[in-house]
C-alpha cells in the first residue's frame, strides 16, 4: 500500500520518527540501525517502508535499506514473530550480523535481544537458513570452519562481533584456529 515515503524529517523519538510529507506527518516506526543513519531534524529524508494492518491499529515501518525491509518482511513471515520483535531483532543486530547468526546457526548471538528466547531463536534459524545469504551483498559469510571458530572463540572472549569480524578479516585465509586467535587477539589489542 505505502512503500516508500520521502518527506522533512520532522521527529525523531526512537524508534518512531515523524515525516512531514507535503504538509501530511506520518509516524514511522524504524529498527535503531536505521535511526542512527538519519539525518538531522529538517532534513529530507526517504524511507521504505512495510505498512501493517491489524484489528486494532495501522503501523507504518521504515527502512534505508532495501535489505533491512526484505529481511524484516522474511522475519515477518515467522510463526511467533510479529513486527515488533521483527524490529527488536533488527535493531539489535545488523542484516548482515543476522545473516551470519542463521548460516553459522548460532541461538546464542540471538538470544540476546530483548524478546527472544532459546526456542524463538532456534525457529528463527531454521526458518531463516539459505533465505538471508543470497539475498546479502555483505560480507556476511565466513570461509571456512576455521575461521567461523576463530570468530566464535572471540565473540566468547568477550569481543563485539564487529571487533571479532573485523579481525577475521586481517587474518590470512588458510590460517588455523589456534594461530588464527592468536593473530586476532594480537591485532585487537592493538
Amino acid at each position: 500500500m505505502i512503500g516508500r515515503l520521502t518527506g522533512t524529517l520532522a521527529e525523531k523519538n526512537p524508534p518512531q520518527l515523524l515525516v512531514d510529507v507535503n504538509g501530511v506527518g506520518y509516524e514511522v516506526d524504524v529498527p535503531m540501525s536505521s535511526f542512527y543513519n538519519l539525518p538531522a531534524l529538517g532534513e529530507r529524508v526517504t524511507l521504505l517502508t512495510h505498512f501493517v494492518v491489524r484489528e486494532d491499529a495501522q503501523v507504518l515501518f521504515g527502512f534505508l535499506t532495501h535489505e533491512e525491509r526484505s529481511t524484516f518482511r522474511q522475519l515477518v513471515k515467522i510463526s511467533g514473530v510479529g513486527p515488533r520483535t521483527a524490529l527488536s531483532i533488527l535493531s539489535g543486530l545488523s542484516v548482515a550480523e543476522l545473516a551470519q547468526a542463521v548460516s553459522l546457526q548460532e541461538t546464542g548471538r540471538l538470544v540476546k535481544v530483548p524478546g527472544i528466547g532459546k526456542k524463538t531463536a532456534e525457529r528463527l534459524l531454521l526458518e531463516l537458513k539459505g533465505k538471508l545469504g543470497d539475498a546479502l551483498s555483505a560480507p556476511a559469510a565466513v570461509q571456512g570452519d576455521a575461521q567461523a571458530d576463530i570468530l566464535q572463540a572471540l565473540v566468547a572472549l568477550g569481543y563485539s562481533d564487529r571487533e571479532a569480524a573485523a579481525a577475521l578479516k586481517a587474518l590470512p585465509k588458510e590460517v588455523g584456529v589456534s594461530e588464527g586467535i592468536k593473530l586476532a587477539l594480537k591485532a585487537l589489542a592493538r
